[in-house]
């Protein structure tokens, strides 16, 4: 532990100095030759990948389909909706020159594709027969950040987008809910192991343009807040900007009701600051790269060709195994790395180990010991994995709930959330109250039912509860 508290600053004192050491120790990112923008290491890139590829499969299995549009957006098309324009205005990269000549008109870097998808589907859908239209992309988008924090908040950075055009409103909010809770809600909880609060965002914390934002809000090790996924109803409103109408069975010409929602490099943030502890990363198994890495103790042929048949053995039974055999550094320094960069499990094998017949198994997560019989390790392994997993998203619950405190006034709110989640009937904050809140960077980050779910946005409800917490 001596040696640990060398390479990171302590998860309970200094949480933001423990995130920045992370980042580097664990070569997860580091800063791009522009302030505000990111270079994304390969570790976490693997990682990101996986994301990607789970969320895309939640995304796919509602119907969706995956479109690329350019990064370069005509000025114009933003100020054709005036809110969302607005909303942007202080975060938007603009182009004015090109090909050594001043452009006609100024050309933005997207932000968030909206305005063009709008344009598009307005020219792609025609007749009902066209309804719905669902449609999403993987892409990088600018958006100026003052304040810059690697995978949290930078200039650039990685997302999925998705944007959809309905019929009716009904439909409509029946398929944000839908990719809000199948596919947000399921990933961050059934994957990353990450609780979240579903539930909508308050008319001033909404996205601009929107008449609805729901919101998935997760809380971090030091007891922040950290916004995790969004899913928009955008009403009409862009619908009736960009002429995206339909010709019903009746042959009237009627206005589409649109959503968007999306989710990004954020999760990557939100999963190190989540289940990371004084001695680096600890990774669900089912996000890890490498669920479990086989060490070889001695770089001897025997030892290293035992470490490289179980390596063989577990990815055969579907396991995502890694073989370190590397003479330098030593094993030491190599645990210790493996423990770092948040490994599941570490298997060590040495002379004695392969004279027993066994190894030694380290748990990330519990930071526990034991050993494992070398015939039993195909069928102990995968389920350990598994227990891991539920046991990583159990405990993070948990916290949560000793973290959440029920308050009545909003004094009692400033001060539940300068630890954790505060909750407070709607009715008593108000947007009088959120305001007062803000002024000690308190927000509201979601609004719920009393039993915590995402309330039914085609039924206006009073009886709502705020939670209230600090954010990154």
């Amino acid at each position: 532990m001596a040696e640990r508290q060398k390479i990171l600053a302590s998860v309970e004192t200094d949480f933001p100095r423990w995130y920045q050491d992370v980042l580097e120790k664990a070569e997860l990112a580091d800063n791009g030759p522009v302030r505000g923008t990111m270079v994304i290491r390969p570790y976490a890139y693997a990682m990101w990948e996986r994301m990607q590829s789970e969320v895309d499969a939640r995304i796919k299995a509602t119907g969706a389909e995956n479109v690329y549009l350019p990064l370069f957006i005509p000025q114009s098309y933003l100020e054709r909706e005036a809110e969302h324009v607005e909303g942007f205005s202080p975060e938007l990269a603009v182009v004015t020159h090109a090909g050594g000549k001043e452009l006609a008109e100024p050309v933005v870097v997207r932000p968030t594709s909206e305005t063009v998808f709008g344009e598009l589907m307005s020219k792609w859908i025609q007749s009902h027969r066209d309804l719905p239209m669902l449609l999403n992309q993987w892409a990088n988008v600018v958006r100026w950040e003052m304040r810059p924090r690697l995978f949290l908040r930078t200039s650039e950075f990685l997302w999925q987008e998705g944007h959809t055009a309905h019929a009716t409103r009904e439909d409509a909010a029946a398929y944000a809910t839908r990719i809000h809770l199948e596919v947000y809600r399921d990933f961050l909880e059934n994957v990353l192991a990450i609780p979240v609060l579903p539930g909508f965002k308050s008319p001033s914390e909404r996205f601009a343009g929107a008449i609805n934002t729901m919101t998935c809000e997760a809380m971090m090790g030091d007891g922040k807040a950290l916004q995790m996924a969004t899913s928009h109803e955008l009403g009409q409103n862009f619908a009736t900007a960009f002429d995206i109408t339909y010709t019903d069975s009746d042959g009237k010409v009627q206005t589409t009701w649109t959503t968007s929602w999306g989710s990004s490099t954020r999760m990557m943030g939100g999963l190190i600051m989540s289940h990371g502890d004084d001695s680096g990363l600890r990774i669900p198994p089912r996000i890890a790269p490498h669920q479990v890495v086989v060490i070889a103790v001695k770089d001897d042929d025997r030892t290293v060709e035992a470490a490289r048949r179980i390596v063989t053995d577990l990815a055969a039974a579907g396991v995502r195994a890694k073989l370190d055999a590397r003479v330098t550094p030593g094993f030491g320094r190599r645990a210790t790395e493996w423990e770092l960069k948040g490994v599941p499990l570490r298997l060590e094998v040495g002379p004695r180990d392969l004279d027993a017949a066994q190894v030694t198994c380290a748990r990330r997560d519990t930071a526990g010991k034991s050993t494992l019989a070398l015939s039993d390790l195909v069928s102990t392994i995968p389920p350990m994995l598994d227990r891991m997993q539920d046991e990583m998203l159990a405990n993070a619950r948990r916290r949560v709930a000793e973290r959440t405190t029920r308050v009545s006034t909003i004094g009692e709110a400033r001060e539940a959330a300068q630890t954790g989640f505060a909750v407070i009937d709607w009715a008593a904050l108000g947007e009088a109250g959120e305001k007062e809140l803000n002024k000690d960077a308190v927000t509201v980050r979601c609004l719920q039912t009393r039993d915590g779910q995402l309330p039914d946005p085609l039924k206006p409800q009073q009886d709502l509860v705020a939670v209230v917490a600090r954010a990154y």
